[in-house]
């Protein structure tokens, strides 16, 4: 972790002037950001992580929103896709349905995301870390794992001193913050991205790792999840120093696979290196609903749109899928996943929605749902995909016309066109009430 101990290296975050002494703030400029740790010129795997991005970046485009509670999300009936610092106070998280966000910040502005804005910023920090190192891999839109090594001759300085530089111009260019976690190995970098938010920068040495560790819960490993955190405490292990003790044959006897991430982990080993080029297991597109929904005519429309969306990724990014997958979570926050295999790898629409609409018409039995979600997996090159059909003559018309509305939205925008479904026109039955 951070140290500031006087006799390890350091400088300070903000002007990057050598830290001395006993010295609390920076003689150069006043900032008491100094970060001085004892491994601190020799690591160089690092995770950076935009700080509460999608509300920061809506707070940088709104000043009035700057001293705001604010809460980018679906409406009253959806999730809370991320909310600023101010609304975290009051107890407001990521995923919360919104009722609840509302209770705990009911003076919160809520405002619906816009994810195209959101990827161009993503786009520009991306770029950034990019001129740093060409290993970069991206987890999401805002956050990313970098290995600076090999690079000092580049840039005439440690990777801790180039990622604060970085830090600051991200601040200073594009007008969002990061956190900035250095370690040895990825999954310590993770832990330590996490510790300062927001404009964190934390340090977790090789020496230090394992007393760093022994505390913390079992939570903190990842992988470790909420259901299988209770399968270990109702084992009696809490927390990662119990882990620590026990020998990894017996973990992977009790826990299988899992269990030899359990003892290496807790001891800070991770021997997996940075990938830049991580392909994604799954493109997929869901929406939540403003109210929950049931009958065929509501639900099919919006499934057809939600194709549309995943077909188009998978056209622009020259990637197929091979599994469909269906999502639909319940009014009760139950979540219901059905997946089917095709024969051939697809990137179009009309056939992602009607496989798609094949899962759904087992699912409409009265259940309410408040979320719709459809999507494709194991991806491959778009080559082998969708090839003539012999069996119904008619997909290669569909297929035809999917194309020439592509070539229309290219040029006109996506809402040049649309199908008879995404107008609701569905073929009508006796509608089953809900449950």
């Amino acid at each position: 972790m951070t140290s500031s101990s006087s006799d390890m290296p350091g400088f300070c975050r903000d002007c990057l002037k050598p830290a001395r002494g006993k010295d609390l703030r920076c003689r150069a400029c006043g900032s008491p950001r100094l970060l001085r740790h004892g491994e601190l010129e020799r690591l160089t795997v690092a995770h950076i992580d935009c700080d509460a991005f999608y509300a920061s970046v809506e707070k940088r485009d709104n000043p009035d929103l700057l001293d705001k509670p604010l809460i980018v999300g679906g409406g009253k009936r959806g999730v809370v896709s991320t909310c600023c610092y101010i609304a975290r106070i009051h107890g407001v998280r990521s995923a919360m349905p919104m009722f609840k966000a509302l209770e705990a910040c009911p003076g919160a502005v809520v405002i619906p995301p816009d994810m195209e804005k959101y990827a161009r910023v993503g786009k520009q920090v991306r770029a950034m870390m990019q001129e740093l190192t060409p290993l970069v891999q991206p987890l999401s839109i805002d956050e990313a794992f970098l290995d600076l090594s090999g690079t000092e001759r580049l840039h005439h300085e440690s990777a801790a001193r180039v990622l604060a530089r970085f830090a600051r111009r991200v601040q200073e260019e594009i007008g969002i913050t990061v956190s900035v976690g250095l370690s040895y190995c990825k999954f310590l970098a993770k832990v330590a991205s996490d510790l300062n938010k927001p404009r964190g920068f934390s340090v977790i040495g090789e020496a230090e790792a394992v007393e760093f560790l022994k505390p913390r819960p079992v939570t903190t490993i990842w992988g470790v999840g909420k259901a299988f955190a209770e399968t270990l405490a109702r084992d009696g292990i809490t927390t990662i120093g119990q882990l620590q003790v026990m020998e990894e044959t017996e973990l992977m006897r009790r826990y299988g696979v899992i269990g030899q991430r359990l003892s290496r982990l807790s001891r800070g080993i991770d021997d997996r290196s940075v990938h830049p080029n991580e392909e994604a297991k799954s493109v997929s597109a869901e929406t939540t609903f403003f109210d929950d929904l049931w009958r065929e005519e509501d639900l099919v429309p919006i499934l057809r749109r939600l194709s549309e969306k995943v077909a188009w990724r998978l056209k622009k990014s020259g990637t197929s899928g091979h599994t469909v997958v269906l999502k639909l979570k319940t009014a009760d926050f139950k979540t219901r996943t059905r997946n089917r295999r095709l024969e051939d790898p697809t990137q179009l629409a009309d056939r992602i929605f009607r496989t798609g609409l094949a899962l759904l018409e087992k699912e409409l039995d009265g259940t309410r749902y408040r979320l719709l979600g459809i999507g494709v997996s194991d991806l491959s090159a778009p080559d082998r995909a969708d090839p003539p059909d012999l069996v119904d003559p008619a997909a290669g018309r569909r297929a035809a016309a999917e194309a020439a509305m592509d070539r229309l939205r290219d040029k006109f925008g996506k809402g040049t066109v649309e199908t008879g479904y995404t107008f609701g026109t569905v073929r009508k039955k006796e509608p089953v009430k809900p449950a």
